[in-house]
């Protein structure tokens, strides 16, 4: 489910289905915007929108599919999804801001 789709869900339902509440959400998904913006390089524009990056992560997590099951859900290589989870991951552990205790 894309991001564009989410949008339509009711907020219980999208925590129900990516297991993080809209707001939790939201500030993921700016946490990866200014990592975005404050990247020295730009390389090659991602097929996955910043919300879809961190919504295919939340699904990874949430599901424990195999990364080739949710790269042909996105219509993406199976590559690109398992670097695209490490990036997410990689980039919210270092903010800080998803840290529990």
């Amino acid at each position: 489910m894309q991001y564009e789709q989410a949008k339509e869900l009711l907020d219980l339902d999208f925590k129900r289905l990516f297991g993080v509440h809209r707001s939790t959400f939201e500030a993921m998904v700016q946490v990866m915007q200014e990592r975005e913006q404050s990247k020295q390089k730009a390389g090659r524009t991602s097929k996955l929108s910043v919300p879809d990056q961190v919504l295919v992560t939340l699904q990874y997590w949430r599901e424990y599919r195999t990364y080739f099951h949710i790269a042909q859900d996105w219509s993406v290589a199976e590559s690109t999804l398992c670097r695209t989870v490490q990036r997410v991951e990689t980039t919210l552990i270092r903010s800080g801001k998803f840290l529990n205790g």
